[in-house]
């Protein structure tokens, strides 16, 4: 045990800044703050959520030293660390990564690196209060930009602030294209076009498709700034979880940038 131990305390104070440096003191680090869960604690892990605050122009060298575009590579190096070690971690246990988030309270930082660490557990997963922003990068909405709430229930998209439906009640678009913007795109947001709330399981923001005008599968696409993917919501009932960055397509034309950065919202 004292040679693990030893092991962490051996570890460099300097600032790696290649891929296999910075992937070498995060899985070090990992292992330090993963052997602090052992007695007892190790079977209630629920997962590891990685934060990191770095430059946009070292952005790439972080993203290839996680392995973003495979994360379970990462994981299986994690994996092995505990296997290697005994630190028990149960089957199933997720592996997620935030760049530019603010980092949780209780995420432990690591001194070499502008990361952090936070061990999830059966009580407690991720954060569960976040702030994040909207803005409008084609079509024109009411307001230059938003700001959204983990604490702010449900948040309407769509065509007019407010809006009749089909059925003959109001709801109120909490983000709003007005019909009388000299921007032809809005003309192809219906009024109940979507809808993003806050996930308190996920501890992350997610959009869905709503009924009314348009099919749902005809009306929401999600461009993740992570992979560089294009996903369609089929179905109203199924949402997807936001990343910092992503851009949400509504109907053909029109596209909101979501973000955790508060410029968004100057």
């Amino acid at each position: 045990m004292k040679m693990i131990f030893d092991l962490f305390k051996s570890a460099s104070s300097e600032h790696p800044d290649d891929v296999k440096g910075i992937r070498h003191a995060l899985l070090q680090f990992v292992k330090q703050e993963l052997q602090k869960a052992e007695g007892g604690e190790g079977a209630n892990i629920k997962g590891l959520g990685i934060f990191i605050h770095c430059s946009p122009a070292t952005r790439h060298v972080y993203e290839a030293a996680v392995f973003t575009e495979d994360p379970d590579q990462l994981k299986n190096e994690i994996q092995r660390i505990s296997d290697d070690y005994s630190l028990d971690l149960p089957s199933g246990w997720l592996l997620t990564f935030a760049f530019d988030e603010a980092f949780p309270d209780d995420a432990v930082e690591m001194q070499q690196l502008p990361v952090a660490l936070l061990v999830k557990t059966k009580t407690h997963f991720v954060k569960q209060q976040a702030k994040a922003y909207l803005k409008a990068l084609s079509g024109k909405t009411l307001q230059p930009s938003y700001e959204i709430t983990s604490e702010g229930g449900k948040y309407n998209i769509g065509r007019d602030e407010k809006a009749q439906s089909d059925e003959g009640y109001f709801r109120t678009n909490h983000i709003a294209f007005p019909s009388e913007s000299d921007d032809e795109r809005n003309k192809y947001i219906s009024r109940q076009h979507a809808h993003i709330e806050w996930d308190t399981n996920l501890a992350k923001f997610v959009i869905f498709a709503d009924e009314g005008g348009i099919p749902p599968r005809n009306k929401v696409k999600l461009r993740s700034a992570l992979t560089e993917k294009t996903v369609k919501l089929h179905a109203t009932q199924i949402g997807q979880e936001l990343a910092e960055g992503d851009q949400i397509i509504l109907g053909e034309s029109v596209v909101l940038e979501f973000s955790f950065k508060p410029q968004y919202h100057e």
